[in-house]
């Protein structure tokens, strides 16, 4: 065979390589897409992927086809309704980190509450198998060490900063489970410009305090992107940031809600201007 034959030959293998890489980003694509535009998921959650920019996010973050995602706290289940079908779509695995059941004083409140989230997702020809871990103050481990590709924390930061010792311990978890190399993905209230409130309080944290959690516990920070940025957030709202869609509080907890509060102003602004983080796990 001569030299440029080859040549030729190398460069079409490298142009094969290339195509099929191409291809297979955009099948991932296409999975996400098909996620994210499932006429399945509540209608409320699709009311709020204007705010939330769902796929936009997912891939600064960098999910893949076949990864292991763990999510932290849950919630409602907005990623849930994404992350889960994708998942089977993509032969991965999707592992929820919800209220921890070996803890003896976990509230009968928690305890209906995770009962209700496996029901609502135990759909498996929509949602595929979802795995559960237990994550708690109290918790073990999220899963083997090094299992993990990503792990994601969507608006709970705020919430680990009150309780003491729970940030740090949170952010150790996080390490533990992710590979080296592995992403932890972080979407969170932002006080940034103003000083955050003690202990976030208000529920907005700033991004110096997220980065240096999460810096003491083996991560570096990657990349920043303003997808969940809000301008009209100004961050001094009556009652925090809940004041604001989608939780709309108009008096304080545990109080009826305040049939004369300005709800329209506060609708306006939409839900909260947000830091969207991505760091890796580097030791």
């Amino acid at each position: 065979m001569t030299a440029s034959r080859r040549q030729a030959l190398g460069l079409a293998a490298a142009a094969a390589l290339v195509l099929t890489s191409a291809q297979g980003a955009q099948a991932a694509d296409a999975a996400l897409a098909k996620a994210v535009a499932s006429e399945t998921r509540p209608a409320a959650d699709r009311a709020r992927d204007k705010f939330r920019n769902p796929a936009e996010s997912l891939s600064f973050w960098g999910l893949k086809p076949g990864q292991t995602v763990v999510e932290v706290s849950p919630g409602g289940g907005y990623w849930t309704e994404i992350l889960a079908p994708y998942a089977m779509a993509t032969k991965g695995r999707y592992v929820a980190g919800v209220a921890d059941l070996a803890n003896p004083k976990l509230s009968d409140g928690a305890r209906k509450a995770r009962a209700d989230f496996e029901a609502r997702f135990a759909d498996t020809a929509r949602y595929g198998k979802i795995e559960y871990v237990g994550f708690g103050a109290t918790s073990g481990p999220l899963g083997a060490p090094g299992s993990a590709d990503l792990v994601l924390t969507a608006r709970n930061i705020h919430n680990w900063m009150w309780a003491p010792g729970m940030l740090p311990k949170v952010m150790n978890d996080f390490n533990a489970v992710l590979k080296t190399g592995g992403v932890l993905a972080v979407e969170e209230h932002r006080s940034d410009p103003r000083p955050m409130a003690a202990d976030g309080r208000d529920g907005y944290v700033s991004e110096a305090a997220v980065i240096a959690a999460a810096e003491a516990a083996g991560f570096r920070l990657d990349a920043r992107s303003e997808i969940n940025a809000n301008a009209k957030d100004t961050k001094d709202h009556p009652f925090g940031v809940w004041t604001l869609p989608p939780s709309r509080r108009s008096s304080a907890p545990g109080a009826q809600p305040a049939p004369d509060f300005d709800r329209a102003r506060y609708d306006a602004i939409g839900e909260s201007d947000r830091m969207t983080l991505r760091f890796v796990k580097v030791r």
